[in-house]
């Protein structure tokens, strides 16, 4: 079963790859891939993930110019990220687990559209972001409804949970970007948090910031050592977001130990 996700992952980041070159050159969706140099059509046996990025050597088999390695790693990503959603959220024999692990593959797919979109343009795609909202409220409301009675407290309803979590890190955000007058944080960010409250609830959300701003600090450092910013330059800050709200959901399943150490922060 984990082999399954995989494969659809790997063929879900081909898709992704082109959602965020055709989002930034406003592209339409429908048109056949083609080389973003020469134009030509990209043969669809040259549109494998992965394979056809090593069997062409990272060059378009028409113009010859180099493949970027985006690609190759935005769809072995998503395939490992499918695989462990897959692997620790889906039971086939279990249906309430199939919408649980739809709603996180498709918000997923859709986070990792932000993570590139704004790794290599500095911008938050606030269309990707709405959807993502939208997604996530449809996804709550049609789980409360047929949970509401088994739920102890209304803070145990995902709706609430998630709109409580997207206010306190949406808000936490706009603080900073209006107090810095975007220097240290944009608004962009504050949306994106908004979604991020959405997707981990309130009980998790403190733990999803201080994961981001543990590795956004650990990078710039790395950074900075590596003579490729200085102090002063400005990075990227919903990577770091996405990468703890995926830390965030994946850790405790993944080591259960940890369960304890994340209810310290409910």
């Amino acid at each position: 079963m984990i082999i399954i996700f995989l494969l659809f992952g790997l063929i879900i980041g081909s898709f992704l790859n082109a959602v965020v070159y055709r989002l930034n050159a406003v592209e339409s969706l429908l048109e056949r891939s083609h080389c973003p140099h020469c134009k030509k059509t990209v043969r669809w046996f040259d549109n494998v993930p992965v394979l056809s990025f090593i069997l062409l050597s990272a060059r378009c088999r028409d113009c010859g110019e180099k493949i970027s390695w985006q690609y190759p790693f935005v769809e072995a990503a998503t395939g490992v990220i499918f695989a462990l959603i897959g692997n620790y959220f889906f039971d086939m024999l279990d249906p309430l687990t199939w919408s649980l692990t739809t709603y996180y593959l498709v918000v997923f797919a859709i986070l990792i559209v932000i993570f590139v979109y704004d790794f290599k343009y500095m911008e938050i795609p606030m269309l990707i972001l709405w959807l993502g909202i939208g997604v996530s409220l449809v996804y709550y409301i049609f789980s409360d409804y047929y949970g509401f009675k088994t739920a102890n407290s209304i803070l145990e309803l995902k709706t609430i949970a998630g709109i409580l979590g997207g206010l306190i890190a949406g808000g936490f955000f706009y603080g900073l970007a209006a107090y810095s007058k975007e220097t240290w944080m944009g608004y962009g960010d504050a949306y994106l948090g908004l979604l991020a409250g959405l997707v981990v609830g309130w009980s998790n959300i403190l733990v999803a910031l201080l994961l981001s701003f543990s590795i956004g600090a650990f990078v710039s450092v790395l950074l900075v050592v590596a003579s490729k910013k200085t102090i002063k330059s400005q990075v990227p800050f919903a990577p770091f977001l996405i990468a703890g709200v995926f830390l965030v959901l994946l850790l405790p399943r993944m080591f259960p130990q940890l369960q304890s150490y994340f209810l310290l922060f409910s």
